[in-house]
């Protein structure tokens, strides 16, 4: 892979389907995947257990927004195998400070215990990784992701691969060329990941245990 691979490129490569992932932490070269099956969390589809939505309103847990985005990637990089390289972390810093990736982290007493992050473009939010240091924190993460991006018109929140960690909340895998259907039908919609007069509390979907409060601060 060429060294001078910039963050326009890879937006480039998201709009095509593809992402990119290393061998290690410490490897130089950039991979591009398309899988033949396509891990998708269909954002109406969010599955929030009765256990979950409980502990979301007693946990003390609080949840903040774009705050702590190399954290949060460095975070999920911190494992004994992962495909977050230093150079992919560099090139999702740089999108960052762009506005095209984003992070949602989960607080205990002010300190880091878990989030997620992803990349968006038009209506497609392509989640990348996330990290629990407690109980359920990343799930946590995803449920605030999933009711922001309802809120801010996606269509559509790729998962990449399917695990049972993301099935346990919905996720589904669909052939790629669903995926790519998909995918151009969201690029082609206008979204928000900070919609205008977005704010507390969040009401869940029906079938959920309940609402919770959303303490999310807004950078």
């Amino acid at each position: 892979m060429a060294d001078d691979l910039i963050p326009e490129t890879l937006l480039q490569a998201y709009a095509m389907g593809i992402f990119p992932m290393a061998e290690s932490r410490d490897d130089p070269e950039i991979h591009w995947v398309d899988p033949r099956k396509r891990g998708i969390l269909p954002l109406e589809g969010f599955h929030l257990s009765r256990s979950l939505a409980r502990r979301m309103r007693r946990s003390g847990l609080t949840v903040t927004v774009d705050q702590s985005f190399d954290e949060v990637v460095t975070a999920c990089a911190a494992r004994g195998e992962t495909w977050i390289s230093h150079r992919i972390q560099t090139l999702y810093g740089q999108l960052h400070r762009r506005g095209f990736a984003h992070s949602v982290e989960v607080r205990q007493d002010g300190a880091l215990v878990g989030g997620a992050y992803g990349v968006v473009l038009g209506g497609a939010f392509f989640g990348e990784s996330m990290f629990s240091r407690v109980t359920d924190a990343s799930k946590i993460a995803l449920a605030h992701a999933v009711h922001r991006l309802r809120a801010g018109g996606f269509s559509l929140f790729d998962t990449q691969f399917l695990t049972p960690h993301l099935a346990s909340l919905g996720a589904v895998e669909i052939p790629r060329a669903d995926y790519h259907r998909r995918l151009a039908a969201a690029l082609a919609q206008p979204a928000s990941f900070n919609p205008e007069g977005y704010s507390s509390p969040v009401v869940w979907p029906s079938g959920a245990s309940g609402s919770t409060q959303d303490n999310t601060q807004t950078s």
